[in-house]
């Protein structure tokens, strides 16, 4: 992962922006930043066929099977999960209050909203937030630019920024180290699993007008992306829900 980036950053820097005389000019470059753009065409294309053939077939039969009830409480205990690392990169970014708000969340949604199931902390005044290390990264810079964009395999769009922001976010996950054995990591894994059909489910409408509504599917991913992110280190809007990012150029409001 650190070579692919390093030469991502040799990339980029043969592909500089516009000068600041320019401001509409840089305000394009930067919304694109697409230097290995023919590559990543050629990864989207290979992850639209594994969306195609596996991942929204499951999701349609997860939608099928399971009750509305029982996939709302799924999401919440997965979003729940998230809390205690939305925590600590609060306190990163510098916002001790966002940080309790976020400890607070998870007590109480993890105690009588019976492991997460239930979300009565948001009636009780502590609303949903999600925070990453990506983002953690942005506001530390003072920037919403993460660099030049990337599509990766099976996980989808990305940015230099966001790349390294995902290895942090998996080795800052607390429940990567807790206990042992063959049960916990089956439990582990099963998490993943359900997180990837849970999110795809709730995507199947907008991904399915998205890519109606475009001519270039990629490049309506692209921007759409984006323009999330910038959404997101700002916080601005209704919080984001958790996303394991196959699809991550469009997250999903409560």
């Amino acid at each position: 992962m650190l070579a692919g980036l390093g030469v991502l950053a040799l990339v980029s820097g043969c592909n500089l922006p516009p000068p600041a005389s320019d401001p509409e000019a840089r305000a394009e470059f930067f919304e694109v930043n697409d230097p290995l753009e023919p590559l990543n065409r050629v990864t989207h294309t290979v992850n639209d066929a594994v969306d195609t053939l596996l991942l929204r077939p499951a999701a349609e039969a997860y939608r099928i099977f399971v009750p509305p009830p029982i996939r709302t409480g799924v999401g919440n205990v997965l979003d729940n999960l998230l809390l205690p690392r939305t925590a600590a990169y609060d306190l990163l970014q510098g916002n001790p209050n966002k940080a309790g708000s976020a400890a607070a969340r998870f007590v109480i949604n993890s105690t009588i909203g019976i492991l997460g199931i239930f979300d009565f902390a948001s009636d009780m005044g502590y609303p949903a937030q999600f925070e990453d290390f990506g983002q953690t990264m942005a506001v530390w810079a003072g920037t919403t630019n993460g660099g030049p964009y990337i599509v990766l395999p099976i996980l989808g769009p990305s940015n230099v920024r966001d790349t390294a922001g995902r290895a942090v976010d998996f080795f800052t996950d607390p429940w990567q180290y807790f206990g042992q054995g063959d049960t916990v990591e089956a439990l582990r894994v099963a998490r993943i699993g359900v997180q990837v059909i849970d999110t795809r489910e709730a995507l199947i409408e907008p991904l399915d007008a998205l890519r109606a509504s475009s001519i270039d599917y990629y490049a309506a991913l692209r921007s759409a992306y984006n323009q999330q992110r910038i959404r997101d280190i700002r916080n601005e809007g209704v919080a984001q829900r958790r996303y394991f990012n196959w699809s991550g150029e469009i997250q999903l409001s409560r």
